[in-house]
């Protein structure tokens, strides 16, 4: 294990996750689903495993098939989708008989799909990327990214859970849908 390559992939990714995308995606997931931040904190975790090895080995080639045009272009459209999905209201909390263990696995598995997607493209996962690049040691590197993903997010969720006890849910999912629409529009035009 090469500890200067964890020790730098956990500091670069924690600063760099810092007011990011998938931060907000975990204050909105958190908000969203208040009683989950287990599932959801789990799912950032498995999704960022999945997401910064895939970097790490295959980043470089990816890129090669993928403009960054085009992938300015996917990500806008995507943050705009997940705006306007967040206007939607969610009938899932009103299902009666539905089990809090069903419960957490869909959020889970909400939160893996979401968190693998928006890290494509990312800051961290080209930086990640990159130091895949400077050190040989990929598993180094993968571990380091993750911590550093897990200690910039945990924090959000677990923040995101307290504020949507103290301000109605409708706000928090207005505020949230404007936010990703935004980024999403200024994605499109500004890249």
């Amino acid at each position: 294990m090469d500890v200067s390559a964890l020790a730098l992939s956990t500091g670069v990714v924690a600063l760099a996750e810092m007011g990011d995308k998938t931060q907000l995606l975990s204050l909105m997931l958190a908000a969203r689903y208040p009683k989950q931040a287990l599932a959801i904190i789990a799912g950032i975790f498995i999704a960022t495993i999945a997401n910064h090895a895939c970097a790490a080995l295959l980043g470089h080639w990816l890129m090669t098939l993928v403009t960054p045009d085009v992938m300015r272009w996917i990500l806008g459209v995507s943050f705009v989708g997940i705006g306007l999905w967040l206007l939607i209201p969610d009938h899932i909390d009103d299902a009666k008989g539905s089990k809090v263990a069903d419960r957490a696995l869909q959020v889970f598995g909400l939160t893996v799909v979401l968190f693998f997607l928006a890290e494509m493209g990312d800051k961290t996962q080209i930086a990640t990327i990159a130091l895949g690049a400077r050190y040989p040691d990929v598993l180094s590197v993968t571990i380091g990214t993750t911590l550093g993903m897990m200690l910039a997010n945990a924090p959000a969720v677990w923040i995101g859970q307290k504020f949507t006890q103290r301000m109605p849910i409708k706000w928090v999912h207005a505020v949230a849908a404007m936010t990703f629409i935004l980024i999403g529009i200024a994605s499109l035009i500004w890249g």
